[in-house]
């Protein structure tokens, strides 16, 4: 059985990572080369690198900054921000990312789902939901960093993104973005139940219970950005925490 993944965050604007919350209020927290290469040395099994104002402000994620953090780093990386095509896909591929992260572009044209799973594999398409919650076991889907309000069902968007071949799907609560009081695992329960790929919880976590929390409700990966850029925890702290729970995670060297 293969372990539970714990991935930091790298949320980057302006090539410098930030944390907000609710994804606003944003504050500095470091290089994202520097930062990554602490996280690759430090135990995690991937890492996520967002570059959060890319779609927003109608441009695309630095290939550069890609490339030079790809050299530095042996673990998986994923890259979102900006990927509105297929040859956007293709460059952060061979810039070194290991998988791409769609979400407003998915939104915009589902085929493109189904395309790049085709053309690259589904193990590199990661679709990434940022839910908010609109009513009673109601989420809707935001778009550009959190702006835009799709009025897409949180539920049914997961399901159809699963249908037309999405590998893995990256959930973070808008709602509890930020806020370190859990993840949203009534959520993360009904998105995990609906589909048969992995989905990676984010958003919320502020104490080791909460990624042990997170697997229960059916979570393949744990993902945490200002937990650990402002070392409040540590991805070992985390690791030993779910291994006491007798929960398996991934051995690292």
């Amino acid at each position: 059985m293969l372990g539970i993944r714990v991935i930091p965050c790298l949320d980057v604007t302006a090539g410098r990572v930030v944390k907000g919350t609710n994804f606003v209020n944003l504050k500095d927290a470091g290089d994202p080369i520097e930062v990554a290469e602490h996280y690759n040395s430090d135990g995690a099994d991937e890492i996520v690198f967002l570059d959060i104002t890319a779609t927003h402000e109608g441009r695309n994620t630095t290939i550069d900054l890609i490339r030079r953090t790809a050299e530095k780093v042996f673990i998986p990386l994923t890259v979102g921000g900006g990927i509105r095509t297929m040859e956007d896909i293709r460059n952060l591929l061979n810039a070194g990312a290991d998988k791409v992260s769609l979400n407003s572009s998915a939104v915009k044209d589902p085929e493109i789902i189904r395309k790049a799973g085709y053309k690259f594999g589904i193990q590199c398409i990661v679709i990434a939901i940022d839910a908010k919650k609109v009513g009673e076991n109601k989420w809707n889907v935001f778009v550009h960093g959190g702006r835009i309000d799709t009025g897409l069902d949180a539920v049914l968007w997961a399901k159809k993104v699963a249908k037309l071949g999405a590998g893995e799907i990256l959930l973070t609560s808008m709602d509890k973005d930020g806020t370190k009081d859990g993840y949203d695992t009534e959520l993360l329960r009904i998105i995990s139940n609906s589909v048969q790929i992995p989905v990676i919880a984010s958003g919320g976590a502020g104490k080791v219970e909460h990624f042990s929390q997170a697997y229960e409700y059916g979570a393949s990966a744990v993902l945490a950005a200002s937990l650990f850029h402002y070392k409040e925890l540590t991805i070992k702290e985390v690791k030993e925490h779910l291994k006491f729970k007798n929960i398996p995670v991934r051995t690292t060297n």
